[in-house]
């Protein structure tokens, strides 16, 4: 029992620092950052630009707005935006290539804490950035072509606050400062269980039976076999839970930063159990579509795990 307690207690410290000291002060800058440039219509004006270049793979500009709020925000801010895309007449087939865009990126809230720890930020967004459209133009144009793509009248304008002055910036860092700990605070339950869970596994020797069973046929294709553990956290408790193991087992040496940055392509992003379930929470017409865009996210992030393996 005494042995239950000491991993609870270790693990529990491990992902309140990760959360407190890591996620929270990076979540605070880029938060903040992306509330100022959205209040003073610095994004409305990249989306204006970017929407007629990338209408053709099936993204409207609340689309763009939408692959901005996945790789600078977090997995779940792309929530709203697919809730208004719904309620504002956008057709099923535009949703879907939008949520399988989402599906196949970064999310924020993973990707900048672990560029600390050594991912290649830049190489990640970019790649990122060519696993969404490949997942939203496979999407519109291939597993969802049988979709209708008749929309209503679509409004596309973004409601937010604006800072025209001293106060309004104030007023707009603190409501970015309160976004930023409500995620870090949410995140920190799934960290300490991931934590607990891992460390249950490795104590049980499930984890060494599924490295000795797996790691032939992985050492084949060129993977490390270290990478069944994060990998199994990851599509089981999401991208949070994953990034605590993976910084656990940096600082133990288990893994490398090598080994990070081949295998970001296929655990850095919001397609697993978790995300999917918060992502369809959008609505209804959002929810019809999820199996398409899964089809099409997947085709992203193959794209994307191709990229990183080149790469690395």
């Amino acid at each position: 029992m005494v042995e239950i307690f000491d991993v609870i207690l270790r693990a529990g410290r491990a992902g309140v620092e990760l959360a407190l000291f890591v996620l929270l002060p990076v979540m605070v800058v880029m938060l903040s950052l992306m509330r100022l440039l959205e209040a003073r219509g610095v994004l409305d004006w990249l989306v204006r630009r970017l929407a007629p270049l990338l209408r053709p793979a099936g993204l409207t500009g609340l689309g763009v707005f939408a692959a901005l709020q996945i790789n600078f925000v977090s997995f779940a801010a792309p929530v709203a935006t697919l809730a208004m895309m719904a309620q504002r007449g956008c057709s099923p087939r535009h949703i879907a290539a939008t949520l399988a865009m989402v599906m196949a990126m970064s999310q924020a809230n993973v990707l900048i804490p672990m560029s600390t720890m050594g991912l290649a930020f830049g190489t990640t967004l970019l790649l990122s950035l060519l696993g969404g459209l490949t997942a939203a133009a496979a999407t519109y144009h291939g597993f969802g072509r049988h979709l209708s793509d008749q929309e209503g009248r679509v409004d596309e304008t973004l409601h937010h606050p604006v800072a025209e002055d001293a106060k309004g910036v104030l007023d707009v860092i603190n409501r970015a400062g309160a976004e930023a700990f409500k995620i870090t605070i949410g995140a920190i339950p799934m960290l300490v269980l991931a934590l607990v869970a891992v460390a249950g596994l490795r104590a049980s020797g499930v984890i060494d039976l599924l490295t000795a069973l797996l790691a032939p046929a992985m050492t084949l294709v060129g993977i490390d076999p270290a990478l069944i553990l994060p990998t199994l956290t990851k599509y089981l408790g999401g991208g949070t839970a994953m990034m605590g193991v993976m910084d656990e087992m940096l600082r133990a040496g288990t893994a490398t930063v090598a080994s990070l940055n081949a295998s970001a392509g296929f655990l850095v992003h919001p397609l697993d159990i978790p995300g999917v379930a918060v992502l369809i929470s959008a609505g209804k017409p959002v929810a019809a579509v999820w199996r398409v865009a899964l089809l099409g996210g997947a085709v992203g992030i193959g794209v994307r795990t191709l990229g990183h393996v080149l790469l690395a």
